[in-house]
Parts: structure tokens; C-alpha cells; sequence
């Protein structure tokens, strides 16, 4: 049986599903979401840059902020971009759904226009979009993981990373940023590995970092994620379109993924609401080739070790900031993202040079067509 058709179907709740979904109704699309608990809060710490917030959310969404960041490589250096955490409940709060159907099931099998539920029942629309998230299992494909903990603490320093006890092998890097309510998190991260550093490794090293803070009361932060969704994510194997972190909207060189997730909804919805191609809104040609250059630059922090990773963070960061934010944020920036990738080349060392092109030879080479 197949139930009555909606203009948007969504697949997943989370921040990715639920901000397409709510920026669709703003649109005045007909939306059905399917998720197995479409209301379960939200635990995950959320760190953006602030000008990266779109600004249709409310700022309440931001639980702690600070008009600058610090990062160690090895020496301090302050960059001045706002950058902040999001209040996970706040944000779920203003992603309202008012309006749209909620069902709480776990999809089956999904087309480009129809989802099948446990229960057998048949949903369509217009346009299905795959938002649940979980991406790749390749274990070919590399990883970032992070161990977290919650200690009690004043303060907005937001430190994003922390390169001064990294070793050679296996590199890693502290995160300590402020959560509000006189808390903070510290949390040791391993950017990208194939494979990654294991988690008891990272809480070992975390351990050290925190020292004698006092616990915060909450549960460990555990990170595991892939950094990307494997096939190129404007050609779905299946032909469902994705949206979020599984759908090549995490940042594949940093991990970051709820800016672009948020920043995305509304463009992607408009064209939804006039409808426009899913696929072809989220990726013009700019932004696949955005994506490419995206890859080569993971592809070159893993070929690093943790002082050639130091030296070249220290490069980037010290970059103006309008040359780091093209290659942070902007998806589709395509000019801004090789001017960055330009300009880290020539602040680097010449030995490092030497290396970053031949770790970028190897990865374009081996990203060809076959």
C-alpha cells in the first residue's frame, strides 16, 4: 500500500535532516521525516566558526563563544574569527517541524521517490533525501577519531588545536573549548587516519591534557567517524540523493560537517520548493572541483607526520583570515580554495615543500579517471 505523496521526504532527524526538513517547510513544501526517534536529543558537542551560522537560526542557539581562537603550533597564536559551540537542545528547539508528518519508523529500502518502512507501508514524494548519516565502512577510507571529557571550568578560550605533545607517529591534537554552565571540554582528536588512532590511545592522551580538572558530571565524548562518503557524492550509487555528513557535506580535511549541513538547507530547499534538481543544487561544477581539491589536501595530511602536520598548521594559521575561511568554509570556492592551498605551499619550508608535492602528486595521480 502506498500512502498519499508529499512535496519532501527526509530520512533521518538529525541536524542535517532536520534543518533541510525545516527550512523546507519554510518554503512551503509538503514534508514527511522517517526516523526511528525523531525527537531523541541531541548529545554531541557542535563547534562552528560564527560567521558560518546562517542567519535565519536564532543566536540563542550558541551556548559559548569567544571573539577569537588559539591554536599551538607549537608556539601560541590567537586568530581573530569568532568562533563558537552550539547549545545542542537550542538547536534542535529551532529546527521546528510544525507542519510536517513525523514518522517514527526505520526506513527499509529507499528510491529516489519512494521509502519503504519496517511495517511494510509504502511512502513517496516528490524528492527523497538520505539524511541519516553514518556514511562509508570502507575501511580503506580514512578516519578521524576523539576522545573527549567534560570537566568543570569557566572561561570561553576556545583552543582548536593543541599541537605541543604530539609525537611523530600517530599524531594527535587537544581541543578545549568552552560548553557554558561552567563547563568545558577537552578532548584529544586524531584529525585523519587510515587507520586511525584507537580510542583508549586518545583517552590516554586526553587524560594527561586534562591533568587534575575536576569532571564535568557528563559522559565521554566518542568520535568515530569516516571523512568521507567513498563515491564521488553527486553520483549516489543508488540514485537517492544524501544530505549531511554521508552526502559529502563534511569538510574531508577537517571533519567539520554542521556548518555546511546547516548553511546548505536553505539554498537546498528553495530550489527543492521550485523544483529544481536536488543534486545539481547542491553540486555545480565549482563545488565538485572545490571537493577534489578537499580530498588532495587530506590525502596530504595523512602522508605528514606530527612535526611536518605542526609546521603546516602553523602556515595555514598563519594565513590572513579571509584565506583560511575560503578553505574552511566556502563549498563552492573554487578560486578561494586554490589561492589558500597556494599560499600554505609558499609560507611552508622548502623540505616541506618538497614533500607536500610529492604527497599531491601521488593523490591526484591516484584520484584519475579510469
Amino acid at each position: 500500500m502506498t500512502s498519499s505523496a508529499c512535496t519532501l521526504l527526509v530520512v533521518g532527524a538529525g541536524p542535517a535532516g532536520r534543518a533541510l526538513a525545516h527550512r523546507a517547510l519554510v518554503h512551503g513544501m509538503s514534508v514527511t521525516v522517517v526516523d526511528p526517534a525523531p525527537d531523541a536529543a541531541w548529545r554531541s558537542t557542535f563547534g562552528m566558526f560564527d560567521d558560518d551560522l546562517p542567519g535565519w537560526l536564532p543566536r540563542d542557539v550558541i551556548a559559548c563563544d569567544a571573539t577569537s581562537f588559539t591554536v599551538f603550533t607549537p608556539e601560541r597564536r590567537e586568530v581573530g574569527r569568532r568562533y563558537c559551540v552550539l547549545d545542542a537542545p537550542a538547536l534542535q528547539r529551532a529546527l521546528t517541524l510544525d507542519g510536517a508528518r513525523l514518522e517514527a519508523s526505520r526506513a527499509r529500502e529507499i528510491t529516489a521517490h519512494t521509502v519503504r518502512l519496517d511495517d511494510g507501508r509504502l511512502l513517496s514524494a516528490d524528492h527523497v533525501i538520505d539524511a541519516r548519516g553514518g556514511g562509508a565502512t570502507d575501511p580503506r577510507i580514512p578516519r578521524q577519531t576523539a576522545y573527549g571529557a567534560v570537566v568543570s571550568g569557566d572561561g570561553t578560550e576556545m583552543v582548536l588545536m593543541d599541537w605541543r605533545q604530539t609525537g611523530a607517529a600517530a599524531p594527535t591534537f587537544s581541543y578545549r573549548v568552552g560548553l557554558g554552565g561552567g563547563r568545558r571540554l577537552i578532548e584529544e582528536t586524531c584529525l585523519a587516519g587510515a587507520p586511525p588512532v584507537p580510542l583508549d590511545v586518545l583517552a590516554a592522551r586526553n587524560a594527561r591534557r586534562a591533568g587534575s580538572a575536576e569532571p564535568g558530571g557528563a559522559e565521554p565524548e566518542l568520535v568515530d567517524f569516516p571523512l568521507h562518503p567513498g563515491p564521488a557524492p553527486w553520483r549516489p550509487p543508488d540514485g537517492v540523493p544524501r544530505y549531511g555528513a554521508a552526502g559529502g557535506l563534511m569538510h574531508p580535511a577537517t571533519g567539520y560537517s554542521i556548518a555546511a549541513s546547516l548553511g546548505a538547507a536553505d539554498g537546498l530547499a528553495a530550489a527543492l520548493a521550485r523544483g529544481g534538481d536536488p543534486v545539481r543544487a547542491l553540486w555545480p561544477r565549482r563545488a565538485r572541483w572545490t571537493y577534489r581539491l578537499r580530498l588532495v589536501g587530506l590525502a596530504v595530511l595523512l602522508g605528514f607526520d606530527g612535526r611536518e602536520l605542526t609546521a603546516f598548521f602553523d602556515a595555514f594559521f598563519g594565513l590572513p583570515v579571509h584565506r583560511q575561511r575560503a578553505y574552511l568554509g566556502g563549498r563552492d570556492d573554487l578560486r578561494g580554495t586554490l589561492a589558500t592551498m597556494w599560499a600554505v605551499f609558499r609560507a611552508l619550508p622548502g623540505q616541506q615543500k618538497a614533500r607536500l608535492v610529492r604527497l599531491t602528486g601521488r593523490a591526484v595521480w591516484a584520484g584519475r579517471p579510469r
